[in-house]
């Protein structure tokens, strides 16, 4: 009797287990599927607090992450990477997805609101080559677009001093130390933040709000 009843069991344990492991990989799919469709660009443009703040506040933007690039991983320590001698510059990388948000969208929020892309290794009140205006593309079809809107910037004379934005293909990004990632959002009332990137965030609004995330 023990042997009738323990069949039906077994088999209805091996239909749960069957339907577990196909609910497993299709969210392994789904999750590779969300994965694939997402891109990513490392920015500079000065201190990476207001940088992080501006395009964390965009639709199609999945995630901003402060950090330094252009260096090395031995060198990338805040307290190191501020003395500008180690070949980095404070940067924000960008995950985004480009079916709700274009490259050359960010690029517009990168030359017209987030940075002065004209200022040549500083930006604002801070000085050095860690502050520089660079961008670190991922793939080759970034770096073609992004050479050609600095080109268009510059034919129309958007600015009046000439652009000095590099761009170089990334070789590697280094997330910050935890107390600088969503600086901007956990102190609001900060001088630095207050005076120098809230007034970036009100620029947003003003020129791109159909970009802008509402809360």
């Amino acid at each position: 009797m023990g042997t009738i009843f323990a069949i039906p069991i077994l088999n209805t344990v091996r239909a749960v287990a069957a339907i577990f492991v196909v609910a497993l990989l299709l969210c392994f799919d789904r999750s590779a599927a969300i994965a694939a469709s997402q891109q990513r660009v490392v920015l500079a443009g000065g201190c990476f607090w207001g940088m992080e703040g501006v395009f964390e506040s965009l639709k199609g933007v999945t995630s901003a992450i402060s950090g330094y690039a252009g260096g090395s991983k031995p060198a990338a320590h805040y307290e190191i990477v501020s003395t500008g001698l180690t070949g980095h510059a404070e940067s924000v990388e960008v995950t985004y997805d480009p079916a709700r948000i274009s490259f050359k969208q960010l690029l517009q929020v990168y030359f017209l609101v987030a940075h002065d892309p004209t200022q040549l290794n500083r930006q604002g009140p801070d000085e050095g080559p860690q502050y520089r205006s660079e961008i670190f593309s991922t793939t080759d079809a970034q770096r073609t677009e992004a050479l050609a809107y600095i080109r268009d910037l510059m034919g129309h004379k958007v600015f009046s001093a000439p652009i000095v934005t590099r761009v170089e293909t990334l070789r590697a990004f280094y997330p910050a130390e935890s107390y600088h990632q969503h600086f901007m959002q956990r102190n609001p009332d900060n001088p630095y933040i207050v005076y120098n990137d809230k007034p970036k965030i009100v620029a947003l609004n003003k020129r791109f709000p159909n970009l802008v995330k509402r809360q």
